[in-house]
């Protein structure tokens, strides 16, 4: 089992993991599951939850059993709510909502920098017309996992902190239903649903590696971010 008090990176998909896999040296723990390793000779622990909050919160039960770690960092994707933010930008709120319940969680990163705006925990696409109540609100980016793992670590008294970067903008439709439904529920690429959309759009195809390659480069540089900040702890 991983040591005591190790710092946890936490993912959604395994994707976002990737990044931390090659700079962390991660591997998979035989015994508790867990992925293990570590950063400047401190170990650390790392999870893929699956997409949503209810995998999410099921995701974090797991690991909070089997270890208790100096700070969970949860590491990512998130969406843009606007249209001039240059995507790959680290996203670094104040604040995370959940969408379902309206409870706030002051998110307190441990190294220095400003923070701004808030993190929009929702488990539906949130479609274009919400999207200017929303700015209304502060809210600066969409993500369906942070508020469930916020809450569980406040409940158990462990601090935790966010750190995504920009993948897509929920402006411009790109990611609907139908895209979203390429993967999995637990994040892993659903091929027979990829092989129908692709044969339904076949117009899309350029779109389709588009954002896979802003989303390899959103997932790089959260990644780092999520590094500098696990330094600081």
């Amino acid at each position: 089992m991983p040591d005591p008090d190790p710092l946890a990176f936490v993912c959604a998909m395994p994707m976002e993991l990737r990044p931390l896999t090659r700079k962390l040296g991660l591997r998979r723990d035989p015994v508790g599951g867990l992925r293990t390793g570590s950063l400047d000779g401190r170990p650390v622990v790392a999870a893929v939850t699956g997409m949503g909050t209810a995998l999410a919160a099921a995701g974090i039960r797991r690991l909070l059993d089997a270890v208790t770690p100096a700070r969970v960092l949860v590491v990512g994707i998130t969406g843009a709510v606007d249209d001039e933010t240059v995507l790959g930008t680290v996203v670094r709120p104040a604040r995370v909502i959940d969408a379902a319940s309206g409870r706030e969680h002051e998110h307190h990163p441990p190294d220095p920098g400003p923070t701004a705006g808030a993190l929009w925990t929702t488990d539906v696409i949130t479609p274009a017309d919400e999207l200017p109540a929303l700015r209304a609100r502060g809210v600066v980016a969409l993500d369906m996992e942070t508020a469930a793992i916020a809450e569980a670590c406040e409940a158990g008294g462990i601090p935790w902190t966010v750190v995504r970067a920009y993948s897509d903008r929920a402006t411009d439709g790109s990611v609907d239903e139908e895209v979203f439904h390429l993967s999995h529920q637990d994040g892993t690429p659903d091929p027979a649903a990829v092989a129908r959309y692709v044969l339904r759009h076949p117009n899309r195809i350029p779109t389709l590696a588009r954002m896979a390659r802003t989303a390899t480069r959103a997932t790089t540089n959260a990644a780092d971010a999520a590094i500098t900040a696990a330094r600081a702890v």
